[in-house]
């Protein structure tokens, strides 16, 4: 029988996609999973499919415990979500109070007169608190999700005693068992939906037209829901201007920005925002660049090891673009090429800390035949063109050192991308396609074995 998760997508102007419902009527391959989105709060799109059993469609009473079946599953989903939810808010909370003791201590301290310099401080650091707000509402509504939840598994409790009348103790108690084991592989499935193979990619999103030709936009991989900060870079070359944007709204608008000027130039477009600092390619150079937005300073610069620079080995549309960084779930990545690797795409993963290659691999793949590249759960998938009619090509995985080519279309709607990054947080891959800011959402496949089920 087929069942779908009742999920949630991502919030944001983007949130288009709908999932496809899929039956698969094979009950030796195992469960098999199909998913566009699992945020670290646990939003999501899925279907779940699960192997057909031999009791399903028999009688009104095999519905009637597929109906039932069905409402456990919901539930479990609906718990599942709250709880990574109420996980996500309580950290915030926790950070939040260290902030508000401070604040409390500074106002004791003053004993009834600020100077104006501490008066400024004290508001700013007020600022702060003000996303706290939207967190207490969250929990004001979660309150009332454990309500409705309450209620539905009153209901299930019902149905389940007027089953047991009907079926008698022993039917109860199989039934019971099995409704218990499918809620534990259910949520097992959710705990394992965070990486996948990609099977699609979305229709685009046009989020906003500005700008030249080249460029790249990007939002934090590490920061939480309720941070939306957009950072813009224009051009792929000596650019020391990022703007940065409060939220995805402001950035549609054009409004609500600072700007940040770095101390040195950028090459390329494959910079990366990862947990509060922007990692860049240092203009005529193969040096990597670590850049704190909140202190306005380079916390560390390293020189990536044979790494070529100034259009030696660029992608296929060239501008500079021969260092790519890149997050996903699992970290901080670079990929670029040497002249030992001939022109062939090196992958390495990055300390975020140190910018100390971790570990590298050697694709195979010519970078130059390349329109662009991304990362998505330590895979790294290469499109064939930066042109109308691009693919995703080609996939390398690093955890076994093996690629296969793909075939996976998507819709380049300018004719022309000079930049495309995957964000884990969001599940959505941005683009700079001809002077527009551009999203696609992802759909990611996974076959989780259940062995020795019944």
């Amino acid at each position: 029988m087929g069942a779908s998760e009742d999920c949630v997508h991502p919030g944001g102007i983007w949130a288009t996609e709908l999932c496809a419902k899929t039956l698969f009527q094979s009950p030796e391959e195992g469960w098999q999973l199909y998913t566009s989105a699992q945020a670290p709060d646990g939003k999501c799109i899925c279907t779940a499919v699960i192997p057909a059993q031999s009791t399903c469609s028999r009688d009104g009473r095999s519905r009637e415990l597929r109906q039932l079946m069905g409402k456990v599953q919901n539930v479990s989903q609906s718990m599942e979500v709250l709880e990574l939810r109420t996980y996500r808010d309580l950290q915030y909370v926790r950070s939040m109070e260290t902030l508000m003791r401070s604040l409390d201590a500074r106002l004791r301290a003053a004993d009834g007169s600020l100077s104006a310099k501490s008066f400024q401080e004290l508001k700013d650091r007020m600022s702060e608190l003000l996303p706290l707000s939207s967190v207490l509402e969250q929990y004001k509504a979660d309150t009332r999700t454990i309500v409705r939840l309450r209620e539905e598994v009153r209901n299930l409790s019902s149905s389940l005693a007027a089953i047991q009348e009907e079926m008698g103790a022993y039917g109860y108690e199989d039934l019971q068992r099995r409704v218990m084991a499918l809620e534990a592989r259910l949520h097992a499935c959710a705990q394992k939906l965070g990486c996948g193979k990609l099977t699609g990619v979305s229709n685009p999103i046009t989020v906003r037209a500005m700008g030249s030709r080249f460029g790249s936009w990007m939002t934090d991989t590490m920061a939480p829901s309720a941070d939306s900060r957009v950072w813009y870079m224009d051009g792929y070359y000596k650019g020391r201007r990022v703007l940065e944007f409060r939220t995805l709204g402001d950035f549609i608008k054009g409004q609500n920005f600072i700007q940040h000027l770095l101390p040195q130039p950028w090459a390329g477009t494959g910079h990366v925002v990862y947990n509060g600092s922007l990692f860049y390619n240092k203009y005529q150079s193969n040096v990597v660049v670590k850049y704190h937005f909140r202190s306005r300073s380079v916390l560390v610069q390293r020189s990536l090891p044979g790494a070529g620079y100034n259009n030696t080995f660029p992608y296929s549309w060239g501008g500079f673009s021969d260092m790519d960084f890149m997050v996903d779930e699992s970290g901080l990545w670079a990929v670029y090429t040497t002249n030992q690797n001939a022109g062939n795409i090196v992958v390495s993963r990055l300390d975020p800390h140190t910018l100390e290659v971790v570990r590298s691999w050697d694709t195979g793949y010519p970078k130059r035949s390349a329109g662009e590249a991304f990362m998505i759960c330590g895979v790294l998938y290469v499109t064939n063109s930066h042109l109308a009619g691009a693919k995703v090509y080609f996939a390398y995985f690093t955890n076994t050192s093996s690629y296969e080519y793909t075939d996976v279309p998507f819709h380049n709607q300018y004719s022309h991308i000079s930049m495309l990054d995957y964000n884990p947080r969001e599940r959505a891959l941005y683009t700079w396609n001809n002077g527009h800011q551009v999203l696609y959402n992802v759909t990611l496949f996974h076959v989780i074995s259940t062995a020795g089920d019944p």
